[in-house]
């Protein structure tokens, strides 16, 4: 089960194909083929269904692609440790797809100039997802909002979980409704009883529930893929939606949206403890004047 292995079979997991895995690996397809199955062997188990060309992860496959990931993760974060000199490696960044296309651009820009040995690995999640992820070790930090209630709701459930966490850009979530809708002041106002919203995870989703759902006719939840899709449902009239400010502000010809402000909710940088490699403290010092700029602003509006 040494490095190389794992990294073949996290490729051929990803690629589904010997023939795309071997290209990408930049290796020959008996070579893909021969270590697979070495690793198979000491597993004891099948880790792909094979029918004819096509093949598929087995259940044991997608439970020990998980270990993979881990496993290589932990190796690229040793190495790293190893050697602090200057950034390097593999840095995983798990994001809510708000704060991805609002507040990253810049500090991941600034990132890449200053230390282009990082490789950034972007992912977008909710937030319930992401958090999981950085426990399991899947990603090295996440850009999170912490759910109104559940099993992580605080730092300190952060830190019983063996994570830590700490704010660093705060949003101001919109209400938006369909142009031309009556102002409102409570759920109960709202006339339209059907809600764009991310999947299952997402903190912003669990807060629209609980302001949207007090004391009013059953919502009708509409699963969208993305802010856009989510704007689109409110001004074809059909929907509402909480959409961040930072998000509403990148249109540049927004329609006439009624908007009203539901909440302000802070956006956590979430960490393993005791997860300090060279590339994670450059991430958090690129933050440091994109952070402190929003400080500013927020300051200046009060």
């Amino acid at each position: 089960m040494d490095h190389t292995s794992l990294d073949i079979f996290r490729v051929v997991a990803a690629e589904l194909s010997v023939t795309r895995a071997a290209k990408r690996l930049g290796r020959v397809q008996s070579n893909v083929t021969t270590r697979i199955q070495q690793l198979e062997e000491e597993l004891g188990v099948a880790l792909f269904r094979r029918d004819g060309n096509r093949l598929t992860l087995s259940t044991e496959g997608e439970r020990f692609l998980g270990y993979a990931n881990r496993m290589l993760a932990l190796a690229d974060e040793a190495r790293q440790v190893l050697s602090p000199q200057a950034p390097s490696g593999t840095l995983r960044i798990g994001s809510m797809e708000s704060t991805a296309a609002a507040r990253l651009p810049g500090p991941l820009a600034a990132l890449h100039v200053q230390y282009p040995d990082v490789q950034l690995r972007i992912s977008t999640a909710p937030s319930r997802q992401l958090i999981e992820q950085v426990r399991s070790g899947l990603l090295d930090c996440a850009f999170a909002a912490l759910p109104p209630c559940g099993e992580m709701a605080s730092a300190a459930d952060l830190e019983a979980a063996g994570l830590h966490g700490e704010p660093v850009f705060r949003e101001e979530i919109l209400l938006v409704l369909p142009p031309g809708h009556a102002a409102v002041r409570q759920g109960a106002d709202i006339a339209v009883r059907s809600l764009a919203a991310f999947a299952q995870g997402c903190s912003y989703r669990v807060l629209a529930e609980e302001w949207l759902g007090q004391d009013t006719s059953p919502l009708d939840i509409q699963e969208v893929g993305s802010y856009h899709s989510m704007l689109a449902c409110v001004a074809a009239g059909g929907c509402v939606s909480l959409v961040p400010r930072s998000v509403l502000e990148l249109l540049r010809e927004a329609p006439e949206f009624r908007t009203q402000v539901v909440a302000k909710v802070d956006t956590w940088l979430v960490h393993r403890n005791g997860y300090e490699t060279a590339a994670f403290k450059a991430l958090r010092e690129a933050l440091t004047p994109f952070v402190s700029k929003q400080l500013a602003a927020k300051r200046k509006s009060s």
